[in-house]
C-alpha cells in the first residue's frame, strides 16, 4: 500500500460494507502529508548562530513491535521480551493502561467465576505494594515502573502508528509519529502485534476486519439482531465525587443536555445505585463509523454527563448528594468496540455459552454477554445493556482468533480480535484481553525463534505455546501441563514436612489451581514448612519454580473510589496466602547446600535460578507468607 493513501480514502471506501470483511486498498493520493519534509522549517539555534534543517527522522530495528499499551498490549510486550525478543511497545497517550489508565479509569475486571493469573495478576498485586492509596495517577506510574524495568523491552509514549510499509502480505515497517517531539519513526520488525483497540496499523496494512452487528443467521446467534446493521457498542466517560462535609452547589455548563430521568429510570440498570463514581450507561454509540466521530462523541458525552449530574444535584430528588462535589471527570471516552479483525476463526455467542473445547486454547473468559443497547443514552426506550446471559463456567479462548487471516506477520489482542459483535460483549473485559495479549506476545517470540508466522504456529506448534503459557502461570481450562523437560515430574519421591490439606504429589499433576471440588494443591500445617523432591539417580538442576496461592476466587483489582462498598469483599494488599520468604537447597555429595533465597516475594509464580548443581534431592524451606498461617503451593518445577 502506498504510504498515507489510507488517509485520503473516503469513508465509503473504508467501512461502507460494515458487516462484510473490509480490506483497505490503495487509492490515488490527493494531498502530500509527508510529515518528515522539513525543507521550509527555518530552524535557528541562537547559541551558535547556525541555521539548518531539524533532524526529525529515526529508524529503529526491533524483533517485535507492539502497538497500544492497554493491559493487552502491556501483557503482549512483556511476554515477548521475557522470551528473548527485542521488543518495542508504543502508546499514543502520555500514560500506560488504555481504558484502565487515569485518563479513563475503567476497572480491571475479569471473569467473575475465578480470577486470571499470569502477567495481569503480577501487575495488580504490584499495585497494592506501591499504591495502597488507590490513586489512579499513581497507578499510571506503577505500570510505567513495571514496563521500564523489563529486559529486552523499550517503551515509547506519545507515539502513534500511522502507516505501514508492506512487502507483499507482510508488514515490513510501521511509520510512527511522535506527538511531542515532532519525530517520524520508521520501525522495522519481524512480528507486529496491534493491541491498540481501533487497529489503525492493521487496517492500513490491509488486514480484513468487520464493524457493526452480524445478523442472526450468519452464526446462528440467538441474541444477534434479525438483520445485520452498523451499530457498535459505544463510549463513555467516568467521574469521581468527593464528600465535602458541607452543602455544595452545582451549576451546569452551558452545553449540558437535559436528562430525561423519568424515561431513563424505567430501566433498572440506569438507576442511581451510588453517587461516588461514574455511570457506565452514560454512553454514546454509533451506527456507522465510531472512530471518525470520536470528537463529536466526546462532546456529547460531556453534555449528557453534566445533564445527569445537574439532575442529581438540583432536582431535589437526591438529598444524599447535597454535600457531594465532582472531584474528577474524564475528558477522553473509553471505547468498547470499533474494528474487529478477522482470523482463521471467529469466536461467537455459541462458543461462549456452549463452551466447546478448543485444541488451541490459550486462556479463558467468563463475563456475561453484556451487549449495550444501540444508541446508548440517546436510546432510552431500550435497556442500557441486555446482559443477555451469564456463562455458567469459564469458557476457552482460542489462539485462532488472535492473528490476521491475510497479513502473515500480524497478531492482535483485545477488543479488536476475531469476534462477532455478540461475542465481543463478553471478551472485551480487560483481564480477558490481557490473557490474549500474553498469548500473542509469547506466540510472536516463538515465531521469531522458529522463523515462522502465527498461522504456522497454530498448525504445528500449539503444544509448545500452551506449555510455555502454563509455565508462565496462565491457566488454560482442560489443558494440564505435561512439560517433558520438567524434572520434578520425574522425581521418585515428593514429600511435605506436614500436610493439613491436599497432597504434595498434586504439585506435579499439571493443574495450577483447584477446580471446584477437585484439589490440586498442597498446604502445610504451619510455617517453617519443608517440601522435598528425591531422585534415585543424580540430576542436573539450575532452576526451581513454584506456584503459590493468591486465592483466585477473591477479587484483586483497584477501584475508582476507595470508599466503594465492594472493596469490603477483597483484601487491599498483597494476598496474605502468598509465599513471602523461602530458600531452596540442593543435596550435593550428601550435604545440603543453599542455592537460592526468596525474599519479599509478591508474585504467584516464583522463579529461582542458580549455578547448575548435580543433585539427588531438592528441598524448599517455606518460612513466611504475607499473613496466612500455612504455606500453600499448587506447583513445583525443576529444570536443568
Amino acid at each position: 500500500m502506498k504510504r498515507r493513501d489510507f488517509f485520503v480514502k473516503g469513508a465509503l471506501g473504508v467501512v461502507a460494507t460494515s458487516l462484510l470483511p473490509v480490506v483497505a486498498s490503495a487509492a490515488p493520493s490527493i494531498i502530500n502529508t509527508n510529515m518528515s519534509d522539513r525543507s521550509k522549517d527555518k530552524w535557528l539555534q541562537v547559541g551558535s548562530g547556525k541555521r539548518g534543517i531539524p533532524n526529525r527522522e529515526q529508524i529503529i530495528d526491533v524483533d517485535i513491535l507492539v502497538i497500544g499499551a492497554g493491559m493487552a498490549g502491556i501483557s503482549a510486550a512483556v511476554s515477548a521480551a521475557r522470551h528473548g525478543a527485542k521488543t518495542l511497545l508504543i502508546q499514543d497517550r502520555p500514560v500506560l493502561g488504555g481504558n484502565a489508565s487515569s485518563e479513563m479509569r475503567v476497572t480491571v475486571n475479569g471473569a467473575p467465576q475465578e480470577r486470571e493469573t499470569g502477567i495481569i495478576e503480577e501487575i495488580l498485586i504490584e499495585n497494592w505494594v506501591y499504591n495502597k492509596q488507590e490513586s489512579y495517577p499513581v497507578w499510571d506510574h506503577v505500570l510505567y515502573n513495571y514496563i521500564t524495568r523489563q529486559p529486552n523491552l523499550k517503551l515509547m509514549l506519545n507515539t502513534q502508528a500511522i502507516d505501514a510499509v508492506m512487502d507483499g502480505d507482510k508488514i515490513k515497517s510501521a511509520i510512527c509519529w511522535g506527538l511531542t517531539n515532532e519525530t517520524e519513526y520508521t520501525i522495522n520488525a519481524s512480528q507486529f502485534i496491534d493491541c491498540s483497540g481501533d487497529g489503525l496499523l492493521a487496517a492500513i496494512a490491509g488486514a480484513e476486519y468487520r464493524t457493526g452487528r452480524e445478523g442472526k443467521d450468519e452464526f446462528n446467534e440467538s441474541y444477534a439482531p434479525d438483520q445485520p446493521d452498523g451499530w457498535t457498542m459505544g463510549e463513555c466517560i467516568m467521574m469521581i465525587t468527593k464528600d465535602m462535609g458541607r452543602p455544595m452547589p452545582f451549576k451546569a455548563p452551558d452545553y449540558a443536555l437535559p436528562f430525561d430521568y423519568e424515561t431513563a429510570f424505567k430501566d433498572k440498570h440506569r438507576r442511581l445505585k451510588q453517587l461516588k463514581e461514574g455511570f457506565w450507561w452514560i454512553e454514546v454509540c454509533d451506527d456507522y463509523d465510531i472512530i471518525a466521530k470520536r470528537e463529536d462523541t466526546r462532546h456529547k458525552l460531556m453534555a449528557y454527563f453534566y445533564g445527569v449530574w445537574d439532575y442529581i444535584k438540583n432536582s431535589g430528588n437526591h438529598p444524599e448528594a447535597d454535600n457531594l462535589a465532582l472531584d474528577w471527570i474524564g475528558s477522553i471516552p473509553g471505547r468498547r468496540e470499533s474494528r474487529r479483525f478477522m482470523s482463521d476463526y471467529i469466536l461467537t455467542q455459541n462458543d461462549i455459552l456452549k463452551n466447546p473445547h478448543f485444541e488451541d486454547a490459550i486462556g479463558f473468559g467468563g463475563w456475561s454477554l453484556d451487549e449495550h443497547n444501540p444508541g446508548g443514552i440517546e436510546n432510552l426506550s431500550e435497556p442500557a445493556s441486555y446482559f443477555h446471559q451469564k456463562s455458567k463456567e469459564i469458557y476457552e479462548v482460542p489462539y485462532g482468533i488472535l492473528y490476521s487471516k491475510n497479513i502473515e506477520n500480524l497478531s492482535f489482542a483485545g477488543r479488536n480480535a476475531s469476534l462477532t459483535h455478540i461475542a465481543l460483549s463478553s471478551t472485551r473485559i480487560i483481564s480477558t484481553c490481557a490473557l490474549m495479549g500474553q498469548a500473542v506476545g509469547t506466540g510472536a517470540a516463538i515465531c521469531l525463534q522458529k522463523g515462522i508466522n502465527p498461522r504456522e504456529l497454530r498448525k504445528k506448534h500449539m503444544d509448545e505455546l500452551q506449555e510455555q503459557l502454563l509455565r508462565d502461570d496462565v491457566f488454560i481450562p482442560n489443558r494440564p501441563a505435561v512439560d517433558t523437560n520438567d524434572l520434578a515430574k520425574k522425581a521418585d519421591e515428593i514429600m511435605g514436612s506436614s500436610t493439613v490439606s491436599g497432597n504434595s504429589k498434586f504439585l506435579i499433576d499439571g493443574v495450577s489451581r483447584d477446580r471446584g471440588e477437585e484439589i490440586h494443591h498442597w498446604e502445610s500445617n504451619g510455617l517453617d514448612a519443608e517440601l522435598q523432591l528425591e531422585w534415585k539417580k543424580p540430576v542436573k538442576i539450575s532452576r526451581v519454580e513454584l506456584k503459590g496461592d493468591t486465592n483466585v476466587l477473591r477479587k484483586i483489582m483497584m477501584h475508582k473510589n476507595p470508599q466503594k462498598n465492594i472493596q469490603q469483599k477483597q483484601i487491599l494488599d498483597v494476598p496474605p496466602e502468598l509465599i513471602k520468604t523461602a530458600t531452596v537447597e540442593a543435596r550435593v555429595r550428601g550435604q545440603w547446600v543453599e542455592v537460592a533465597k526468596i525474599e519479599e516475594n509478591i508474585t504467584r509464580l516464583i522463579k529461582t535460578s542458580f549455578d547448575q548443581v548435580k543433585t539427588t534431592a531438592i528441598r524448599v524451606k517455606l518460612k513466611e507468607t504475607w499473613g496466612y498461617k500455612n504455606a500453600k503451593l499448587f506447583e513445583i518445577r525443576c529444570y536443568s
